[in-house]
């Protein structure tokens, strides 16, 4: 097993955010893909995906809880449990929709969304958990 490393992370992000019509049509032999990503290394690292789904005035209303929703998450990646997080939206707005964050732990997860001052004061109008497996990652 090897973590997740930031550059890892994103190497990942930054591959979802280019559009497939970029990536879509390359053609990468077998031998430059062994290259790239190592089969040697067994990539069974499992991880948890929170995502929030925000209400629309979202930066108007979260002031009062703010401090508590990253002190919170500051805890847990503390904890090592939480390897990172932040706000998601659509492209060129300013205004975040939501917020992904990476749990190691599905308990982690469901006790970091059970204890923030966002869901428990309706910043958050739903969200969920999904596992994610790491099957393919770039090596250092």
């Amino acid at each position: 097993y090897r973590p997740i490393t930031a550059n890892m992370r994103a190497s990942v992000l930054a591959f979802l955010a280019t559009p497939a019509s970029r990536h879509s049509h390359a053609t990468i032999s077998n031998r430059a893909l062994q290259r790239s990503y190592s089969a040697s290394t067994a990539l069974s690292a499992k991880n948890y995906l929170l995502r929030y789904e925000y209400i629309p005035d979202v930066l108007e209303k979260r002031g009062p809880y703010r401090e508590g929703h990253l002190g919170l998450a500051k805890q847990f990646i503390a904890e090592g449990t939480c390897l990172s997080g932040g706000p998601t939206g659509e492209v060129g707005e300013e205004v975040p929709t939501g917020a992904l964050f990476v749990f190691t732990e599905e308990e982690a997860a469901k006790k970091y969304a059970e204890g923030d001052p966002y869901v428990k004061n309706g910043i958050v109008t739903g969200y969920s958990i999904e596992e994610w497996n790491v099957v393919l990652q770039k090596e250092d």
